[in-house]
């Protein structure tokens, strides 16, 4: 091997380890469903869903008081409750996993618990474990099953808080009963564990209470004794697999490997009385974006208090799953694709990095470019339409090795009516030109 290739496979070698010599192998393994899964639906059930308010927030913040807040136990019935048509809806949108409340800040478990009387099953006429039949039906399906659940419990007594501003005691002051309540939280932790074996824990409330506090360490370790392959947000204090921002799409890409962009249908976790409702285009956007990113979206929609999806939400995983249907090549199991600059848009690679799929967003026919394409392409074709459609390279001189600019002709009958792929096949792995032009 020559010296300069010497070189150049070190500094590749040493950028390759600094990236990922922190991840142990058994964490890449487990984490590989997740990062061929791309989209996840998030469900927010709960009592808050009767009078269509903020989840735990409202009584929280004040917006209404604690006790009027617990009245909705009174009219939670899922009486339309149905798990199979639920899995079937989230099987139809495409998603390969789902996360649902197993308690919200409220304190409400949606299952049997066995270490308190405020549940579903026990204080609501709905008399019935939400999760147990909806993990059964996931699981019918091969979606993988993730449990949400709040550290905080605000309504528990052993709890520092309640409300905004307010306290029942400090920690520092009454350690004796704040181990009172993490016995409780984490021996509902224990009954998930053993009742539906999660593949996935998306904890929340981690930022009341430090680590050590928490026992985060702990319950991390009491998560994977039941199933060391399941994985855990990243809202525990430092102990989780992966990043979770929630609703603002990050403006860069997050600097950890695994990342999932948690958000909403319209503007509330949960039903509520709110008509400002994404469009399937709108979501299919941002969809592109966090996968042409490297990361997943978790799709929320929150049923109304007797089981009902409202229409709106059926709408748009129904047109996202269409979507996903006839594009769903360049979405699952690939990769993050080439940098911004060489194409203006979302894109992605197959895992061999030999496909490359360009994103079109909206009414983008006519030619649209790729700058510093080493390459040479195969073939370009459009899931869906058939034929290949034709490419010409601009500005490539014969005695520069600076590739010259992609130009491809779209035409408007080919176009999907949210977001367009284009599938270009390469004569081996992509290659990109980084340099400044001319002679460099």
């Amino acid at each position: 091997m020559k010296p300069v290739l010497y070189v150049i496979f070190a500094l590749f070698y040493i950028e390759a380890v600094s990236q990922y010599q922190e991840v142990p192998l058994a964490t890449e393994k487990k984490m590989s469903w997740f990062a061929d899964a791309k989209l996840g639906i998030f469900i927010h059930a709960g009592i808050y869903a009767v009078d269509g308010i903020d989840e735990s927030w409202s009584f929280y913040n004040k917006k209404i008081s604690h006790s009027d807040y617990m009245k909705q136990l009174r009219g939670f019935s899922l009486r339309n409750y149905n798990p199979a048509a639920w899995a079937d809806l989230i099987s139809e949108s495409g998603a390969r996993y789902a996360v649902i409340t197993t308690k919200h800040h409220d304190g409400v478990s949606m299952y049997d618990t066995g270490l308190s009387d405020l549940s579903i099953v026990k204080s609501t006429p709905a008399r019935q474990d939400m999760i147990a039949p909806f993990f059964s039906e996931l699981r019918k399906r091969n979606l993988r099953c993730g449990a949400y659940f709040s550290l905080i419990d605000w309504s528990h007594e052993n709890y520092p808080a309640v409300t905004k501003d307010s306290s029942r005691y400090s920690v520092e002051n009454d350690y004796e009963r704040w181990n009172r309540f993490r016995t409780f939280f984490q021996g509902q932790i224990k009954e998930i564990s053993v009742k539906f074996n999660p593949d996935l824990w998306w904890f929340d409330g981690d930022w009341e209470h430090t680590a050590e506090e928490w026992e985060a360490a702990k319950v991390r370790k009491l998560v994977l004794q039941r199933n060391p392959d399941a994985i855990i947000n990243s809202r525990l204090q430092g102990h989780g697999d992966y990043e979770t921002p929630e609703q603002n799409f990050p403006v860069s890409k997050p600097a950890h490997r695994w990342w999932e962009l948690c958000m909403t249908t319209n503007d509330n976790w949960g039903f509520h009385h709110d008509d400002n409702w994404k469009t399937p285009y709108e979501i299919i956007t941002i969809f592109t974006d966090v996968v042409a990113n490297g990361g997943n979206l978790l799709l929320d929609m929150g049923p109304m208090e007797d089981g009902t999806i409202p229409p709106q939400q059926v709408r748009v995983l129904k047109e996202l799953g269409a979507w996903n249907k006839k594009n769903g090549e360049a979405v699952f199991h690939t990769v993050a694709g080439i940098p911004q600059g060489h194409f203006y848009g979302p894109t992605t690679l197959s895992k061999d990095s030999t496909v490359l799929y360009l994103f079109l967003q909206g009414n983008n026919a006519g030619p649209v470019t790729i700058k510093g394409l080493k390459n040479k392409i195969k073939n370009i074709t459009i899931p869906g339409f058939g034929g290949t459609l034709e490419h010409k390279i601009v500005g490539k001189i014969s005695w520069s090795h600076v590739p010259g600019i992609v130009y491809i002709e779209v035409p408007q009958s080919a176009l999907d009516k949210y977001v367009t792929v284009l599938r270009l096949q390469l004569e081996g792995p992509v290659s990109l030109y980084k340099g400044r032009g001319g002679f460099n």
